[in-house]
């Protein structure tokens, strides 16, 4: 894949995250992960699949938010704080409260969506 177009094709996907585009994000990066080589795949990979669990979350399928949000976020454990140009760190941080209120199954309405931020 083109290295800009990867590079404009993933920061759309995360604009889309977002903006709670959490189906378009899914479909932008799932692009990327496809043409991606074996060591970058986990990292699109969990990105896909956190974007996926929102994107259940949203209608209202809170046991299929959490396993997909929880799989994506296990995932991404093994990248370091800052990884291709975002806050890895912040955003799994961010996912916690989420996973912890869904894993009791509760609807986490008082939370945010969490966003992608870029890396300091």
């Amino acid at each position: 894949m083109d290295p800009r177009y990867k590079r404009e094709t993933f920061e759309r996907g995360i604009a889309c995250f977002n903006r709670g585009q959490f189906f378009e994000c899914h479909e932008l990066l799932e692009e990327i992960w496809l043409a991606e080589a074996p060591g970058e795949k986990p990292f699109y990979q969990g990105l896909i699949q956190v974007a996926a669990g929102f994107h259940h979350y949203q209608r209202g399928n809170l046991d299929g938010a959490h396993s997909l949000i929880r799989q994506g976020a296990e995932k991404l454990v093994a990248y370091p704080a800052t990884h291709q140009g975002i806050d890895l760190a912040g955003l799994r941080a961010a996912l916690l409260p989420w996973l912890n209120s869904l894993g009791r199954g509760e609807e986490p309405k008082e939370l945010a969506l969490p966003r992608i931020h870029l890396a300091p």
